[in-house]
C-alpha cells in the first residue's frame, strides 16, 4: 500500500500570508510608537520647566530672606541658568558655604542641537520683559522652549 508522505512546513501561500499580516501590524504600531516617543518628550520638557521654574523661585525666596548677597537694583532673580546649579554664596554662614538651587540645568528634550550646552537650550524671559514678548535681559524670570511644534494638547511648547 501506497502512503503519500506529506512534506512538514509551511507553503509558499502561509508564508506570504503571515508576511503580509505581520507588515499590516507593524503599519498599525508605527503611529502609536511616534505618538508614544513624542509623549515621553513632553513628559521630560514638562519636569524640566518644573526644575527650573522651581529653583528660580527658590533662588528669588533666598533673595528675598536675605541668604544670597544681590546690588542693589537687582530684581532678585538669578542672573543666569547656571548660577542655579553652581550655586551661590550663603552670607549667613560664616564659611560662605554656597546655596545650589538645581544639581544640574535640564536640556530642553526639544532642542535640535546635542551639541548646545543646557543653558542655551531655554528661551529666557527677564522680569522687565512683557509676558506676551519674552526677552533676555539682566535677569532670568521665567524660562520657556525654542521649539516651533504644538504638544498633543494643542498647545504651542513655547507657550508651557
Amino acid at each position: 500500500m501506497l502512503t503519500a508522505h506529506r512534506a512538514k512546513g509551511f507553503t509558499l501561500i502561509e508564508l506570504v500570508i503571515a508576511v503580509a499580516i505581520v507588515a499590516v501590524l507593524a503599519m498599525l504600531a508605527a503611529p502609536l510608537m511616534e505618538v508614544t516617543a513624542q509623549r515621553q518628550k513632553e513628559q521630560e520638557l514638562r519636569s524640566a520647566l518644573r526644575q527650573i521654574r522651581g529653583a528660580i523661585d527658590a533662588y528669588h525666596q533666598a533673595a528675598q530672606d536675605k541668604l544670597i548677597q544681590l546690588p542693589d537694583d537687582a530684581s532678585g532673580y538669578p542672573p543666569d541658568l547656571e548660577s542655579l546649579a553652581a550655586g551661590v554664596p550663603d552670607i549667613t554662614k560664616p564659611d560662605l558655604r554656597k546655596i545650589y538651587f538645581l544639581r544640574r540645568l535640564p536640556r530642553d528634550p526639544f532642542y535640535p542641537d546635542p551639541e548646545a550646552t543646557p543653558q542655551e537650550t531655554w528661551g529666557k524671559r527677564s522680569y522687565a520683559s512683557p509676558p506676551d514678548a519674552p526677552q533676555e535681559g539682566d535677569d532670568v524670570f521665567d524660562v520657556y522652549s525654542y521649539s516651533e511644534k504644538t504638544g498633543l494638547n494643542g498647545v504651542p511648547y513655547r507657550e508651557w
